[in-house]
């Protein structure tokens, strides 16, 4: 019988298409992610690769596998979550990727909760935007992450993922204190400091302000919402930022709330399968109730 390591890399080896990738997202090296796919080959008695160009490609036969492999490695994940569960103990590692505000703002409570209730359960985190984050649920790199999708956009729903909302975080145009903008119309002509190009934020944000009728002057870029804060505070640009943004100190800028329209939702997704274990659940519920008190705060 396979492993389930070598029907994992087969299944990660169709996610991200080529054998680098894989081999950086596991941590191996990509001799060694080949020589297990040619394990895998022997076993199941027919080729699984061929090469396509400088790279290689999923033959029928695997691609055959791999939809078999994905229904058994979730099988496994509940298989895993049952027993758990059948022990009434909640113990383990869960290994978690989370972006900046959720990091800040989230985790900390969170894990003043699970050492109070759940001291048998130790959490690892690593801040990883959704874009990794997301993946490296799927590649067994993190049991959970906190992801994020901003409106107008489809969140990353891969196969293979469950996912749980946890709330919504409203966001809002950030101008220095004393200016005389306060909406979205009256930044045509100001300079703005946004996300890194291609992240979701940015798209999002270059979308917004499209819609208001301009194209955005971007003079500056950053992926931590702290730097941005403190660009508007200057007077040198105005932001979209969030509300999670200021869970403990309050803003040194202007806030001008877009409405509940231009909200970022914000959610959990761990493995098919992985719902029902013990860890999971016990790490949401400590989730749910960090964002239930940020959204009863004064």
């Amino acid at each position: 019988m396979p492993e389930l390591t070598r029907l994992e890399l087969l299944v990660e080896l169709r996610r991200r298409g080529t054998l680098t990738a894989v081999a950086a997202a596991r941590s191996y090296s990509t001799s060694a992610v080949s020589q297990q796919l040619t394990a895998l080959e022997r076993e199941i008695g027919a080729p699984l690769l061929e090469p396509d160009g400088r790279r290689v490609r999923l033959t029928p036969q695997a691609a055959i596998l791999a939809d078999h492999a994905e229904a058994i490695l979730d099988r496994w994940e509940l298989a895993r979550s049952e027993v758990a569960a059948s022990l009434g103990q909640t113990v383990g590692l869960v290994r978690m990727a989370a972006f900046q505000t959720a990091t800040a703002a989230l985790v900390p409570p969170l894990t003043d909760w699970l050492a109070r209730t759940h001291p048998a359960l130790e959490l690892r985190l690593a801040q990883h935007e959704p874009e990794v984050a997301v993946p490296g649920v799927l590649a067994r790199e993190y049991d959970i992450a906190i992801a994020e999708w901003y409106p107008g956009q489809l969140p990353q729903r891969p196969a293979g993922l469950h996912e749980a909302a946890l709330m919504t975080d409203p966001m809002n145009l950030a101008t220095p204190s004393g200016s005389d903008v306060r909406t979205l119309q009256d930044c045509a002509e100001e300079v703005w400091i946004f996300e890194p190009a291609g992240s979701p934020a940015h798209s999002w944000a270059v979308a917004l302000c499209r819609q208001s009728g301009f194209e955005p002057r971007v003079a500056y870029q950053s992926p931590d919402v702290r730097v941005q804060e403190q660009y508007v505070a200057r007077g040198l640009a105005v932001a979209l930022l969030p509300n999670l943004m200021w869970f403990e100190t309050p803003p040194r800028v202007t806030l001008h709330p877009l409405g509940d329209e231009q909200s970022r939702s914000i959610y959990t997704v761990v493995r098919s399968g992985a719902e029902h274990h013990p860890l999971t659940v016990a790490v949401r519920a400590g989730l749910e109730l960090s964002a239930r008190t940020l959204a009863n705060r004064p």
